[in-house]
């Protein structure tokens, strides 16, 4: 599975980056045909508690993307959250086709 990190306006640290390797990596458990996991982070304006911003849309072939967006107090705080909303997704999905 290949992971593509974008960061608008700001430089993602290593730390993150391999946070959301790690993370995005488990989804594999629950469908092995995932093929690209499509990361964005973003900081909305204006500066509160609750400005960090993930995107994460997986990418399964002969299936329609999987896509989860949230806000959080940190970027590792909204991607488990999008993780968590996606891999609901994924067994949704794979409780209609069986």
């Amino acid at each position: 599975m290949e992971v593509k990190i974008k960061a608008i306006h700001f430089d993602v640290a290593e730390k993150l980056i391999s946070f959301i390797n790690k993370k995005v990596e488990r989804l594999a458990r629950h469908n092995s045909a995932i093929t690209l996991a499509d990361v964005t982070l973003k900081v909305v304006k204006p500066e509160t508690a609750m400005n960090k911003e993930a995107l994460v849309k997986i990418t399964v072939p002969q299936q329609e993307d999987i896509v989860a967006t949230k806000v959080a107090d940190t970027f590792e705080e909204a991607i488990d959250l999008c993780l968590e909303a996606i891999e609901r997704q994924l067994e949704k999905k794979k409780s209609k086709k069986a």
